[in-house]
């Protein structure tokens, strides 16, 4: 299980520049330039080391590592796809299989208990059960 430091240093050791942008409506985002340079944008207000900032960054990385990016100008290439990779690699790093199994033998079984135990949103903890349950992370399905 990551922090949100271990998280700053895969994209360090990665190349992956993680830069203060200005965005409030959805607080980061990952490009990708014309030499395969992945960039990572995230609003200041995002970076205060909390659950947010750690949940947007994973999520970003995994764009970038996984190379899940989508051409907003092409009517063939699925986003949804991509963002669901880049969501499976985030939560493979924040919450394992095993530690999920493990917390909910210990006892915490309500989604919103999960989510503060492993330092996450409750969002991405449906996505994650969605994951080791159902091996896909659309928790409108099940939730």
């Amino acid at each position: 299980m990551f922090n949100v430091s271990a998280l700053y240093e895969i994209a360090n050791e990665q190349n992956i520049e993680v830069l203060e942008y200005s965005m409030p409506a959805n607080e980061s985002m990952s490009v990708v330039d014309n030499d395969g340079q992945c960039y990572i944008g995230m609003d200041p207000n995002a970076r205060d080391g909390s659950i947010q900032e750690r949940v947007h960054l994973a999520h970003e990385l995994g764009h970038c590592v996984t190379g899940s990016f989508y051409n907003r100008y092409s009517n063939f290439d699925c986003r949804q796809r991509h963002e669901n990779r880049a969501d499976k690699w985030a939560i493979r790093q924040l919450i394992t299989e095993d530690a999920l199994d493990q917390a909910v033998a210990d006892g915490y079984t309500e989604v919103w208990e999960l989510a503060e135990l492993f330092g996450v949103t409750e969002q991405f903890m449906r996505k994650a059960i969605c994951l080791y349950v159902h091996g896909n992370v659309a928790e409108g399905l099940y939730f």
